[in-house]
């Protein structure tokens, strides 16, 4: 099992294409991370299920952006 609390704010996400697509803003709990500000101002969350490694000061998780980006919430309900 991962590790959550290697998880830290400002940390690039990273996805399985090794494309940066967020920025962790901070852990909700164990089960969810919330994302920094897009463009437009708005939060997002993913859960940390998504994410395989921490390595090298990253967050990488399992699927390409475009797909994370389309199941990313606006509200923690992961």
């Amino acid at each position: 099992m991962m590790n959550v609390h290697k998880i830290k704010s400002e940390m690039p996400v990273i996805s399985s294409q090794d494309g940066q697509f967020a920025v962790v803003d901070h852990l909700v709990g164990e089960h969810t991370i919330k994302l920094n500000k897009d463009k437009s101002g708005q939060h997002h969350y993913i859960p940390v299920s998504w994410v395989v490694s921490t390595d090298n000061g990253e967050v990488k998780v399992d699927r390409p952006s475009e797909k994370a980006m389309k199941e990313w919430s606006t509200i923690p309900t992961f």
